[in-house]
């Protein structure tokens, strides 16, 4: 990730119905899939990932990645908004 720190400094947006909706309206400039996420739900956010040219950084467990957004729990998905 970015910085010691991780993800908590930028804009995130954690869990999968906010991580779809920023996306979606164009606020993400990255998005950061755990790849032991629901492969349903996963595979749709890197299908519209695709779609809108947003990049995808894959995390290997959704632990990892919640760490890193600073959260005590996992995390499937979290989109990193544009500046």
């Amino acid at each position: 990730m970015t910085n010691d720190r991780g993800l908590q400094d930028a804009q995130v947006k954690i869990g999968t119905k906010q991580t779809v909706k920023a996306v979606e309206l164009g606020q993400a400039a990255e998005v950061y899939v755990a790849e032991d996420g629901d492969q349903r739900l996963t595979s749709k956010i890197v299908m519209l990932c695709n779609k809108q040219g947003v990049k995808i950084t894959y995390v290997d467990t959704m632990l990892n990645l919640g760490k890193a957004c600073g959260i005590e729990v996992g995390a499937a998905m979290a989109a990193v908004l544009k500046q």
